[in-house]
């Protein structure tokens, strides 16, 4: 089954802006995980900004932050121009409701001991937006919308597939008509087979309900189909970010250009030599308790001097609408 290519590149308004946005967990003898690091960005309404980035990057732990499911050490979110980081009672319940996050494990998002209509429910018992007769149509419709027999609406989540399962998840978050989604690796815990299927409902439903998603994922591949822009995360860093035509075909940062030159093709598949040459970085991510001074990036960057030791770059639009931080564009 092939993927939608489905393409928006939108002039609308700015629904979510992150700024200088940090969460650091603590540790023993006053040492802090810097998980997410004085990261900056924005998501425009009606896009999907794909968020990719080595496993331990901070991409996740950046999803719950906006979600509000852990609280940020620093920084601020701000949300149709509202600043909600410190929203608390009814208006963090409304913001809630508007901005839903969809796990990346289809399984353990799901509570076992719960039937399906009433895992579905969940948001709408909380949001008091339906309850009886109402309520089963409601969750009817949602199965039928993201492709589930509504006649399994009283089995448990461990007769359905993981494929089924991450349905039911999607049709959890849209149950209280939200307007943002965070995706935290929604497909990679699925066969490849499944995967086309739950991306082309992502774009279906994006379409239908004028969704706004941050689409967290580690396969390029896929984030380059689905997403209209793409930042690029490296140890709580945010090194580049683009319009995703741009970032795949002008990559600027090295680490970008690393995570590229791994996306296999056909060619590669066949052993046929192209001009693409695979990168291969050096060594493992350093500890993120005690990361690198400097650029995060320096201690495997084939083009690290001595400035990339000394000061941490900036991000710099390098060109319109592509924004990197590294030195090798300093002006």
């Amino acid at each position: 089954m092939q993927v939608k290519r489905v393409k928006k590149l939108t002039e609308n308004k700015i629904i979510l802006e992150v700024k200088n946005l940090k969460k650091y967990f603590p540790q023993n003898k006053g040492e802090s995980v810097k998980a997410v690091d004085d990261v900056s960005f924005h998501v425009l309404e009606g896009e999907t900004l794909g968020l990719v980035g080595e496993s331990g990057s901070g991409k996740s732990t950046l999803g719950k932050v906006i979600t509000g499911i852990i609280p940020a050490t620093e920084g601020e979110i701000i949300y149709n121009g509202q600043l909600i980081n410190s929203y608390k009672g009814n208006e963090k319940k409304r913001v809630n409701r508007e901005i839903q996050m969809i796990f990346q494990d289809p399984q353990t998002s799901l509570n076992p001991r719960m039937r399906i209509l009433d895992i579905i429910a969940e948001g709408i018992d909380a949001n008091k937006l339906a309850s009886g007769k109402k309520r089963k149509e409601t969750v009817y419709a949602l199965m039928q919308q993201v492709g589930l027999n509504p006649d399994f609406i009283k089995r448990y989540p461990r007769e359905f597939s993981g494929g089924q399962r991450q349905r039911i998840g999607i049709a959890r978050a849209i149950a209280v008509d939200p307007k943002f989604i965070v995706a935290d690796e929604p497909i990679s815990a699925l066969d490849v087979s499944i995967q086309a299927q739950v991306i082309n409902l992502f774009e279906d439903l994006k379409k239908e309900k004028d969704l706004t998603y941050l689409f967290i994922a580690h396969d390029l591949s896929m984030v380059k189909y689905i997403s209209d822009r793409v930042g690029v995360m490296y140890l709580g860093k945010m090194m580049e970010i683009g319009k995703s035509e741009d970032l795949f075909e002008n990559t600027l940062h090295p680490y970008t250009q690393a995570l590229i030159s791994a996306i296999p093709s056909i060619e590669s598949a066949n052993n046929i030599k192209t001009e693409k040459e695979r990168i291969f970085l050096e060594g493992d991510p350093p500890n993120p308790l005690h990361p690198p001074s400097g650029c995060r990036f320096r201690t495997r960057c084939p083009f690290a001097v001595n400035i990339c030791k000394e000061q941490v770059p900036q991000m710099q639009e390098v060109e319109k609408d592509h924004w990197v931080a590294c030195h090798l564009y300093n002006r």
